[in-house]
């Protein structure tokens, strides 16, 4: 279904106001903009549709500033005394019910529940092409890789971070394990032979394009990783190209994904749908990268609820009243309060704030209440509880659900997909992959297991892998070395993802700590390294948990995490180690 069906009983209103005013992105704008205030009875017919194009500006009443004279003229008798201005903020009951749920709910289904209703997440795709597979029913686990070395730079050259060796000689060393490079076995690992990478193959970027076909994939490409795009924010520069094409954008979208796009005169917004439970996105910080906690998004969606129909200039204080008088239970800590302003800055609702946050409540906070209002994707008006409007939020027909997983995850695999979905990526293999392809300039990965659309560039995705940070370099080397060991051979029976046994996480984790120089903090807590690094493989689809009632989670691989490892030796020397594969019969 329509990714808005289920908001039923929202009101559209004309975004624009008749003074023509200006200021923050997505002031003065005169598109028609989904108001999650229930419809009332004072509530008129629609203001505009939800299309691509811009609706007129409104004139009426609404538009007024609040407790503005409605006289006839100067010297009637209304003039003569001013009506009582209400400043009391109140909220929208549908965000004030949303944080409700966030407060309750936990930190994952939090998450979920954010990209259910705010949408305002980017596209995450796998890059680095590997190279063409002759059959493109071959296993992920025994095909073409897109194996790079982790790139190493002495002490001297490190600038920022980044894995360095901490053995430098490396040809007085004597060989390695499966997989790794030069250098001594580590304590935790049993010496193997060393097997020699494939040439990396680097994709070409197309040429020839004509130039309006050209921007239109430049302007998709940036609404699917940003679907908030500003006149005036950080990708401002993309801006008059999503104007420029809004009607094709609009009908593509539309058309491929089921996504509505609005584009106004100072600001786009794609709103996309839910990506259903255990999806792995969750909110950051837009400065240190801090996750949201549950709390957090409480925050968030209480100050949303009264800045969709808040005043310009609002004081600090004030607004802080009207979050306790409105939600006295939903009691947060400065931190998740200090980071729900962080986003809502971000995304423009608030103007620019002090970098340690609002010195005092005299600070007098800038709010845009038509970004506030493009903000949520769709309000709970019909959802039950939490779990409903997440199940809500991914309801579609089985070609549009698929292609959004294709079009928003890093790989889709058939046995994750339910009965409806599998069929019809099995019969439209080909076609379903290579249309959204080329709306977003990627490439089609085709494997016995499923279908990933590859961003060789690392522009469409928010988390890139290799990347070049410290965590995402040594994931990298955990992902590659875990296959090494765990890896089916062609003849062992496998349905699909591969358990891990539990110590060898710890042991690869301990030959990495020893060959590379680590930051302090992950050389003194190594179940931090353990944790974020595995949390950057959950995120990019290539391990996901086994949940266990009474402890952590065990993990298993998936078959996409084989493209990051060298190519398979499918006939491997039986080795000696504890996780070693017993010798095969002659």
């Amino acid at each position: 279904m329509d990714q808005q069906d289920y908001a039923v009983g929202a009101t559209r209103v004309a975004a624009g106001r008749p003074d023509g005013r200006t200021g923050g992105a997505g002031r003065g704008t005169a598109a028609a903009v989904l108001a999650v205030r229930e419809a009332g009875p004072e509530a008129g017919p629609d203001a505009g549709g939800a299309s691509g194009s811009d609706a007129g500006r409104s004139s009426g009443p609404a538009d007024r500033a609040p407790g503005a004279a409605m006289g006839s003229g100067a010297d009637g008798p209304q003039a003569s005394a001013a009506p009582a201005v209400d400043t009391t903020l109140s909220p929208d009951p549908g965000l004030l019910r949303l944080a409700h749920w966030f407060a309750a709910a936990t930190p994952g289904t939090a998450d979920d529940l954010c990209t259910a209703s705010f949408g305002l997440y980017p596209a995450r795709h796998l890059g680095t092409a590997a190279e063409p597979a002759a059959d493109p029913g071959v296993s992920w686990w025994h095909g073409p890789t897109a194996h790079l070395a982790t790139p190493v730079r002495p002490r001297e050259d490190r600038t920022e971070g980044g894995l360095r060796r901490a053995r430098r000689d490396d040809a007085a060393l004597p060989v390695v394990r499966s997989g790794a490079k030069t250098g001594r076995p580590g304590r935790h690992r049993r010496p193997e032979r060393t097997r020699v990478a494939p040439p990396t193959v680097v994709a070409q970027d197309r040429s020839g394009e004509e130039l309006p076909a050209a921007e239109r994939r430049i302007a998709a490409r940036l609404l699917l990783a940003h679907p908030l795009v500003t006149a005036s924010g950080p990708h401002a520069d993309g801006f008059p190209l999503i104007r420029r094409h809004r009607d094709w954008l609009a009908e593509r979208f539309d058309t491929l994904l089921g996504y509505r796009l609005v584009v106004g005169p100072w600001h786009a917004r794609l709103c996309k749908a839910g990506l259903g439970p255990g999806a792995a996105r969750r909110l950051e910080h837009p400065v240190t990268g801090t996750p949201f906690t549950p709390a957090g998004y409480a925050q968030l969606a209480l100050a949303l609820a009264l800045l969709v129909d808040a005043p310009e200039e609002l004081g600090y204080r004030r607004l802080l009243d009207a979050m306790n008088t409105a939600a006295p239970e939903l009691t947060a800590e400065p931190a998740d309060l200090a980071m729900a302003l962080a986003a809502l800055a971000g995304w423009q609702v608030l103007g620019e704030l002090p970098a340690e946050g609002p010195a005092d409540d005299s600070f007098v906070l800038t709010v845009d209440r038509e970004l506030a209002r493009a903000v949520p994707a769709g309000p709970p008006a019909l959802a039950d509880d939490a779990a409903d409007l997440i199940r809500r939020a991914a309801e579609a027909e089985p070609a549009t659900a698929v292609r959004r997983l294709l079009a928003e995850t890093p790989a889709v695999l058939a046995a994750d997909l339910p009965e409806d979905h599998r069929a019809w990526l099995d019969e439209h293999r080909l076609s379903g992959p290579a249309a959204l392809a080329e709306f977003l300039g990627l490439e089609a990965e085709l494997r016995a297991e499923g279908v990933a659309l590859l961003d060789p560039a690392a522009e469409l995705t928010d988390l890139a892998l290799p990347g070049g940070g410290t965590l995402t370099q040594a994931a990298l080397l955990l992902v590659e070395r875990l296959v090494e060991e765990v890896r089916p051979l062609p003849d062992e029976p496998v349905a699909g993802d591969v358990p891990i046994p539990d110590a060898l996480i710890d042991g690869v984790l301990g030959d990495i700590a020893d060959e590379f120089g680590l930051p302090a903090r992950y050389l003194a807590d190594r179940t931090a390294l353990r944790r974020d690094a595995l949390d950057v493989l959950h995120r990019l689809a290539l391990i996901t948990p086994t949940p266990h009632p009474t402890r952590p989670p065990a993990w298993r691989l998936r078959p996409p995490a084989a493209r990051y490892a060298p190519a398979p030796d499918l006939h491997p020397t039986p080795g000696t180690g504890r996780h070693s594969r017993p010798g095969q019969p002659a």
